[in-house]
Order: C-alpha cells, then structure tokens, then sequence
C-alpha cells in the first residue's frame, strides 16, 4: 500500500472516558468493555510486553552486528499501555460500526507495510493491530460524509500532531490551514470520530481508571514519512476536551494532506 493512501485515509478521533463504576462493571481486572466484549489488563499487558520485548531484542541484535552494547534506555520502544488500549477499543468500535452500516473492510495492509514506520517487527501484535485499524479506518471514511472544517476541528487536530514534533507548534488559524490546504483528512477524521462516539455510547463503552482518556490511533503522511497519533475526542465542532500544545521541536517536514 502507497504512502500516499495512508495520508488519505488519516483517522483522527477519540472517544471520552467512562468510568467502569458509572455503569455498574468495575472488575479492577478488566481494562475496557465494549458491548459484551471485555479486554482484560492482563491482555494489554501481553501485548505491551510482547511489544517491548521484540523491540529490544531487535535492537539488541543489530547493535551486536555494529559491535556495540545498547543502554538500557535505547532497548525500550515508545508504545505505551494506552497505546494498546486506544487499539484495542478503536478497532472493536469500529467493527461494529461497519457491521451496523454494511460496510465491507478490505484486507489491504499487511503489517511488513508498518513495521519500520512503528520501529517494531512486524511479528507483534501491536504493528498487527494497527495494520487492522488503518484498513478499518480507511473503510469506514470513504462512506462516512465529510463534516465541516471548522477552526477547532483543524486546531485539534494540528495540536495532537504537534505533540509528536511533526510540525512546528504554536501556528495561528490562519498558518495550519494553509499547511493543511484543502484539509480533507480533517474533514473525514471529524466526521469518523462523531460515529465512532456514536458508537461508544450505544454500545456502553467504558474504560478503567487506571488509563487516560482513550484516543482513537491515527496517522498521516508527511510526504517522507507517516506520523502516528492520538487525538482526545473531537465532533463535528472541534474538540470536547482541551488540548495542551506542548513546546514541539521545529522540523523541515510539513504535514500534507
């Protein structure tokens, strides 16, 4: 699959966190349920360890083949357990969507496409999973009509991408629409996170404590490179919780859209 397919099918979305003691199911061993699906902390654990292990034994191997020895630091990934989770409930959520709307979800990532984009092999089920979500996403956005580009919307989603250093932080209005340009992957993400916070509540979904809000997973392209991302939840009018725009280094890589 081309780059360039991924920066079409961007998905930027979130859903709100619900208190697992607001609706009566608090089993302090379960991380998320969605409907009558239940995805256990011993679960995300599993792949988070997975994740993390297969990280550092490729590491390991390639700074063996240089004659070097790694530092510990160096043999930890970036995936974090609310990673893992955001995963887990977006790909479950979004399943359900597509099933309600008769929405065919076509095999067309394969987890070699991601893996050195994710920096991890292509054998844990984290890179698995978000070859899943991206194809799921990707499906859901080319029915979903697109909403309205409003400046919170944009906003949202330029602050989220800051984050990871993408792109300069601290642009007005005015600066990230014109780096955005038509801003189409904004358009569809809006439109993918309202059905998908649809979704959360029909089918009662709730989150442990224990994790931060759940962003929807997300990704765009650069024209070099793709960007991973999370985005709190976002409507059609922009963003239901404030988002912070820490300092982000400056790089030479504008967003495309």
């Amino acid at each position: 699959m081309r780059a360039r397919r991924l920066t079409a099918a961007a998905s930027v979305a979130a859903l709100a966190v619900l208190s697992l003691a607001a609706c009566g199911r608090s089993a302090p061993g379960v991380a998320a349920y969605v409907g009558d699906r239940t995805f256990s902390v011993d679960r995300v654990n599993e792949i988070y360890d997975d994740a993390q292990t297969q990280y550092a034994d490729a590491v390991r191997s390639q700074q063996e083949q240089m004659g070097a020895t790694p530092a510990p630091e160096e043999l930890r990934s970036s995936v974090t357990r609310q990673d893992v989770v955001n995963l887990l409930v977006s790909v479950e959520l979004g399943k359900r969507l597509a099933d309600e709307k008769g929405i065919e979800i076509p095999d067309m990532l394969t987890p070699e496409q991601l893996q050195q984009q994710l920096q991890l092999p292509a054998s844990t089920e984290y890179v698995q999973l978000w070859g899943e979500w991206v194809d799921i996403s990707d499906a859901l956005q080319k029915q979903l009509p697109p909403a309205e580009l409003s400046d919170d919307a944009v906003m949202a989603v330029y602050q989220a991408i800051a984050q990871t250093g993408a792109i300069r932080a601290g642009l007005s209005v005015a600066e990230v629409r014109q780096a955005f340009g038509e801003g189409g992957f904004v358009r569809s993400a809006t439109a993918l996170s309202s059905a998908l916070r649809e979704e959360a509540e029909k089918s009662g979904a709730s989150i442990n404590p224990k994790y931060g809000p759940i962003g929807v997973p997300s990704v765009v392209s650069t024209g070099q490179s793709l960007v991973f991302y999370s985005l709190p939840f976002i409507n059609h009018d922009g963003p239901v919780t404030d988002i912070s725009t820490p300092e982000a280094p400056e790089t030479g890589d504008p967003v495309t859209h």
